[in-house]
């Protein structure tokens, strides 16, 4: 009896974990649809911002094409939260790879970060983390987030000069997903060059009213804030990809492992009640046995 209880403690165990796999799988499920739509929303104001800089650049494809910086400053974007698979580890060797084949790097990368789980992954490649945010857990505070890391990063460009690295993962087909680094600022002067090279989309060509001295900024500020909400947004849709893969695969495990409970308790139970009537037989003719000899005796 003492193994039955235990096997029945462990098929609880069991029933209560894939309670909990369950949940988390669903709002992980929940949880790409929303940041998946954030970024489809985001498309067409990218465009309108793309747009805005292909016409400033025009006749000054060139002008804000800035040297290479001193410093620079890489943000990498990780999860608060565990059971995402390999997200993490595959965001470190990524970055750590990238930052190694820079050549523009001078020294040590200072390294800002996005998420708990990632933290001492990053401590232990490149030493202290200057700067922490908290990931945002709905597409309605990602915004805040964005314009905190900008204050941040305005404040250090206050002190010298810097580039701005973005590193996070983006999600593909199904549940897979790949890294990506984009450079923020200074602005890629190449880039530039193929905005401003690109042919205007329709037979009226734009008129920019504004100088260019307020123009400029002003879109690349916008650049830099839709790119920034676009890589958190890309990362936690991956991020729940990944979970929700996780959680499948537990799933699958746990079925498997609640399978096997059953049938060796079913096994185990049928072995005890076999040995129960063995044992009412044995009694029974042990019974049987003890009145013959007693009808004998008379």
């Amino acid at each position: 009896m003492p193994a039955l209880q235990e096997l029945q403690h462990k098929i609880k165990s069991a029933s209560d974990l894939h309670l909990v796999v369950r949940t988390m799988k669903a709002l992980a499920a929940v949880s790409i649809r929303q940041y998946e739509d954030a970024v489809r929303a985001l498309d067409g104001y990218y465009d309108a911002v793309e747009l805005g800089l292909r016409a400033v650049l025009r006749d000054r494809p060139l002008t804000g094409g800035a040297r290479s910086a001193g410093d620079t400053v890489a943000l990498i974007l990780g999860s608060d939260q565990g059971m995402a698979g390999r997200f993490n580890d595959a965001m470190l060797e990524y970055a750590t790879g990238w930052l190694q084949r820079d050549a523009d790097i001078k020294g040590t990368p200072e390294c800002w970060v996005a998420g708990e789980k990632i933290v001492g992954g990053v401590e232990e490649r490149f030493g202290e983390v200057r700067e922490f945010f908290t990931l945002p857990t709905s597409v309605q505070s990602i915004t805040a987030t964005v314009q905190e890391v900008l204050v941040r990063f305005e404040r250090r460009r206050s002190h010298s000069e810097c580039r701005l690295l973005l590193f996070h993962n983006r999600p593909l087909a199904g549940a897979a997903y790949e890294q990506q680094c984009v450079l923020l600022l200074p602005p890629d002067k190449g880039w530039l060059r193929h905005m401003a090279g690109q042919k205007w989309p329709g037979r009226c060509l734009p008129m920019v009213a504004a100088p260019w001295e307020q123009s400029f900024p002003a879109l690349i500020s916008e650049y830099l804030f839709v790119t920034l909400f676009r890589g958190f947004a890309t990362s936690l849709a991956a991020e729940n990809a990944a979970r929700l893969a996780a959680m499948q695969r537990a799933e699958k495990n746990i079925e498997d492992l609640q399978a096997d409970l059953q049938s060796r308790y079913h096994a185990l139970r049928q072995t005890v009640i076999t040995e129960e009537l063995f044992d009412i037989i044995a009694g029974f003719e042990a019974l049987g046995g003890s009145a013959d000899r007693a009808r004998r005796d008379k």
